[in-house]
């Protein structure tokens, strides 16, 4: 070949490179359009869903989106103390208004005999979720613990639809990176069909379980706050139905919110585990609202100074941490009380192990009666924290209290163990055999992983062959028969316990 012919080939070598080169930009450009418009197409869903309820507050929650994203961009360049207490700052003071401005009036009009008056303020959907998330937000960025992410990547982390409303409360390092995973943005029939098969069984638990337990608690708890006498059996019953109730709505939400953003390639993190099989209040709370325990702990209780500054700072910081997270919860002197009465357990259990250790004394839970022990104490107790946490009142809780301690009768009234009191008592049964002997939903979809361990390992999923979730056709029959069910019984109005908070 001359060196024209060399020339030549040399250039159109050059030409073909160049038309790969472009070609292969232009399909980069191309998807990264596409990833773009479908994230952008995924905020508009989740915030007309945020609007759906009271199209007003979306201003709110556009707001707080553009206001922490930009404070981030300012602590990223600058860490400044400053800065990153102007924005938390902010953050509380919009959630203080919003949940506890008409708490503080009336406490403050009852205390000092004034007449102050501030109408009344309806609570923005997630607010104390969505201010959460961004105050974690804001202090990594300080601490220069966050990458530089898109608005659009940020807007999605805030305003994700299946966690907005009750949580999880996310990390910004587990999900902003999954919504820059390509495979995320392709249709996958399997991840459909997992997705879908934990929101069924979700759905079914809050409308067959937890919907059906609400008929005998609600009832209870109306009569203690109305001042109605109350017999030992009636008030035990209606707790133990609350407590079941409680546990079926969270659980079945955080399933259903686990399988919705499965079906969009996203995993949340686990929320819910099996938390009444606890055998002391440490593990409860590794197993119940897990990511707020990772919150309290990050975020509030080691800034406190933690266990690193002796034993007393250690269970005032305790203390103090769960008085918080009772307050979180909403602006009434029992979610106070439910906070403290959460911190004191917590202290007598860290004392409790502390004095073993120093006695040189193993765990009592390694034999089958020291669990039994150790179940039914822990469980006692948590079936007392949550009538606190349900009573509207003080004065409720005080009835409560009385006809749970037998101080009002031991008796159940005339007829009770016939009719609507025999329902209940099956009803009871059945829910206990289901928590305490199934496996829960992160068991029984072990082998697909479908939500972060948080703990890594603190709460094992642990595998069940016998009876492990497979996309087959006898899986896909039960389930769909579940959500049927679950479907056609919503004649009634039902709401999500954790919606208010």
């Amino acid at each position: 070949m001359d060196g024209q012919s060399h020339m030549l080939a040399a250039t159109v070598g050059r030409v073909d490179d160049a038309r790969l080169l472009r070609d292969q930009f232009r399909a980069v450009s191309i998807s990264a359009g596409h990833y773009r418009a479908a994230i952008a197409t995924l905020v508009g869903a989740s915030l007309f869903f945020y609007a759906w309820w009271n199209p007003i507050y979306l201003a709110l929650l556009l707001f707080s989106i553009l206001f922490n994203f930009g404070t981030g961009r300012l602590l990223s360049v600058r860490a400044s103390r400053g800065i990153l207490a102007g924005g938390i700052t902010m953050n509380l003071a919009l959630l203080g208004y919003f949940k506890y401005a008409n708490f503080f009036v009336d406490n403050l009009n009852a205390l000092t005999h004034t007449g102050l008056k501030l109408a009344p303020i309806m609570l923005p959907l997630a607010i104390s979720f969505f201010t959460f998330q961004q105050i974690t937000f804001l202090v990594d960025s300080y601490r220069g613990q966050t990458r530089e992410y898109r608005f659009l990547h940020y807007g999605l982390f805030v305003s994700f639809f299946p966690q907005l409303i009750a949580g999880p409360i996310v990390h910004h390092s587990e999900m902003l990176p999954q919504f820059a995973r390509p495979e995320i943005y392709r249709f996958d029939v399997r991840r459909i069909s997992l997705g879908l098969s934990i929101f069924l069984i979700g759905l079914f638990k809050k409308v067959m379980l937890a919907d059906e337990a609400a008929l005998y608690a609600t009832p209870v708890f109306s009569a203690a706050l109305q001042g109605d006498p109350l017999s030992f059996g009636e008030a035990w019953l209606g707790a133990l139905a609350y407590t079941f109730q409680i546990y079926f709505d969270f659980s079945g939400y955080s399933d259903m919110a686990i399988g919705l953003a499965q079906m969009f390639g996203i995993r949340l993190p686990l929320n819910f585990f099996s938390p009444y099989k606890a055998t002391s209040i440490i593990e409860f709370w590794r197993r119940w609202h897990m990511t707020l325990s990772r919150f309290l702990m990050n975020y509030i209780y080691i800034p406190l100074g933690g266990n690193r500054k002796g034993s007393t700072r250690r269970y005032l910081n305790l203390l103090v941490t769960m008085l918080l997270g009772g307050l979180w919860h909403g602006a009434g002197w029992t979610y106070i009380l439910w906070g403290a009465l959460h911190g004191g357990l917590l202290i007598i259990n860290n004392l409790w192990l502390s004095a073993r250790r120093a006695l040189g004394l193993g765990d009592e839970r390694h034999t089958w009666w020291g669990k039994a022990v150790a179940w039914t104490l822990t469980f006692t107790a948590i079936v007392y924290t949550m009538v606190v946490f349900r009573c509207e009142s003080v004065a409720a809780l005080v009835n409560m209290t009385q006809a749970l301690s037998g101080a009002t009768g031991l008796a159940l009234p005339a007829g009770f163990l016939e009719g609507e009191g025999l329902r209940e008592i099956r009803l009871l049964i059945l829910l206990a055999l289901i928590t305490w002997g199934l496996p829960n939903v992160q068991q029984l979809f072990a082998a697909f992983e479908p939500a972060l361990d948080i703990y890594r390992g603190a709460s094992p999923a642990y595998r069940l062959p016998w009876l492990s979730w497979r996309p087959t056709p006898a899986w896909a029959g039960l389930v769909g028969l579940m959500g049927l069910i679950a479907i056609l019984s919503c004649t009634r109005a039902s709401e999500f316990l954790y919606f208010q908070f």
